[in-house]
């Protein structure tokens, strides 16, 4: 087992991506497997457009977003223009850290696993209960 990053300062964008590789790689295959091609990219923290498609009041009130065509809606006959991407949004989630004392780790690893259960069309439900399984094994 990988030993949990220990900071004097606050993560950087690079220190996130380190913790999303690890986070990633650890996850149950059966959440993995179709989102080989995903990339995941951390930046501050989420611009103006999606922060007006989301909802948010303020730029701390999303962690992460999957952007990109869901599995169940993609077809072989279909031109994808981007590539599927997952956001993680540093400082909302360096926020969130430091509020609730998490374990940054788990964090961002339950953040990637609900941005790429909405790649699989999956609902909370079964997020939680293949992150549940996923603690247990």
């Amino acid at each position: 087992m990988n030993p949990k990053p220990a900071f004097s300062q606050a993560p950087t964008i690079e220190d996130l991506e380190v913790i999303a590789k690890v986070a990633y790689a650890g996850m149950p295959r059966e959440l993995t497997r179709h989102v080989d091609d995903v990339v995941i990219r951390v930046v501050d923290f989420p611009d103006e457009e999606t922060m007006d498609e989301m909802g948010c009041e303020t730029e701390f009130d999303l962690l992460g977003l999957y952007r990109g065509v869901n599995l169940s809606r993609k077809s072989v006959t279909s031109v994808v223009p981007h590539l599927d991407m997952i956001f993680l949004y540093r400082r909302p989630l360096l926020d969130y850290w430091c509020e609730t004392g998490e374990d940054l780790t788990n964090l961002v690893r339950h953040v990637l696993i609900h941005e790429i259960g909405h790649h699989f069309g999956l609902s909370d439900d079964d997020m939680h209960r293949i992150e549940a399984e996923a603690d247990h094994s």
